[in-house]
């Protein structure tokens, strides 16, 4: 349902578009000024806005300039019984989505705000699309860490050595595994990921080496497993400290000859895969404790690329936080929000036990819940409570 804004300082002209618009199955909220019109726009997301131009507090043209500048995929409509050509002109150079004379024509308003929300709904589609299509995202950072996991890429990636990468969770080693990737000679082939912790044990082997038909009760049909879905590009095995033991045993044989057998199959398939795995445990440990292999631990971890928790490297949290400002206006159609030097020194001093993941859903709820720019007590009121 479609959330329309209707600004306006006259009872009658409110109560009578609300009932119009109810009736054509929009949900309406309604502001009796501009001022009050403002305060709502920054805090509730709208599909279309219809806005009043001669009101108390903050006509309809300063609300139409600011609004845009917010955020400028919505649509505002300009109502005014006032109006004439000229009024016109500057509402639509300022902005404005279309403008209608007061007493507004039903038919031709009705089809405005159609227009209107067709168009919030294409910027909405072209947003998600876009997200969908877009690069692997940079890895943000300056510190002697992040500097040094770059120039390690660089140098590891055009081979087809195979990497362990290391770290706690949301530290954001499936973004250094998608750079292996992108910066390979593989680049043009698939980057499959298989998250070994959200896969049931009894089902690991199916999903890394597929399964012929009738090789288990629920194999209705043949399945091809993630290794051949990889070939010619690259498999990144996620948490694989929790894959069982037979499992290991079958990637370690993956590994060793390059060839795979499908569950409940005779037939040998190669398969030209390069393999980067995470974890965020402590393999050695978990080799003293029997729950991995010393040998697959060995063949995964050629190289080894430790990923530093967000706590280790406080220092690339401003440039985080610029980054996913940026980021998050980008997503919801907003100007990019300002952060005072005080309120990113206490984002900074923050113990953070998600690491970027958890940066990032802290930026997310600033920017939703805060005013233009970012503040101190925006942090303190949402973040450090």
């Amino acid at each position: 349902m479609h959330k329309i804004l209707v600004i306006d300082d006259e009872r009658a002209i409110r109560n009578s578009l609300v009932d119009i618009l109810q009736m054509e199955g929009y949900k309406v909220e309604t502001a009796a000024d501009g001022e009050e019109g403002w305060q709502l726009f920054q805090k509730n997301a709208y599909d279309v806005v219809l806005c009043d131009i001669k009101m108390p507090k903050k006509d309809g043209i300063e609300f139409l300039t600011e609004a845009t500048q917010l955020n400028p995929d919505i649509p505002i409509i300009m109502v005014s019984g006032h109006g004439n050509i000229e009024t016109a002109v500057d509402a639509v150079k300022k902005g404005a989505f279309d403008y209608i004379s007061k007493p507004p024509d039903l038919n031709r308003l009705l089809i405005t705000i159609r227009n209107a929300t067709d168009k919030t709904s294409l910027a909405k589609d072209v947003k998600t699309l876009k997200r969908k299509v877009s690069k692997t995202q940079a890895i943000i950072g300056e510190s002697d860490a992040i500097q040094q996991i770059k120039a390690t890429i660089d140098k590891v990636a055009p081979t087809d050595a195979r990497v362990l990468i290391t770290g706690e969770n949301g530290s954001g080693k499936e973004l250094v595994a998608r750079w292996l990737h992108e910066k390979s000679n593989r680049n043009e082939g698939p980057i499959i990921e298989v998250n070994c912790a959200a896969i049931p044990s009894e089902l690991i082997e199916s999903e890394l080496f597929g399964h012929e038909k009738g090789s288990f009760t629920s194999a209705v049909k043949q399945r091809i497993g993630k290794f051949e879905q990889a070939n010619g590009g690259t498999l990144f095995l996620d948490e694989i400290g929790d894959m069982s033991l037979s499992a290991q045993a079958k990637v370690l044989r993956a590994l060793q000859e390059g060839k795979i057998t499908r569950v409940g199959g005779d037939k040998e398939i190669a398969v030209d895969v390069r393999v980067v795995a995470a974890t965020n445990k402590d393999l050695l440990a978990e080799v003293e404790a029997k729950n991995f292999r010393l040998d697959l631990y060995h063949r995964l971890g050629v190289i080894l690329i430790h990923v530093p928790s967000l706590n280790e490297r406080k220092e690339d949290i401003p440039m985080l936080v610029e980054h996913f400002l940026g980021q998050i206006a980008e997503e919801y159609g907003q100007a990019v929000k300002k952060i005072e030097p005080d309120a990113l020194k206490a984002l900074q001093s923050h113990y953070y036990t998600g690491n970027i993941r958890e940066l990032r859903n802290v930026v997310e709820r600033l920017v939703i819940l805060s005013g233009k720019t970012v503040t101190l007590a925006d942090v303190k009121d949402f973040v450090l409570r």
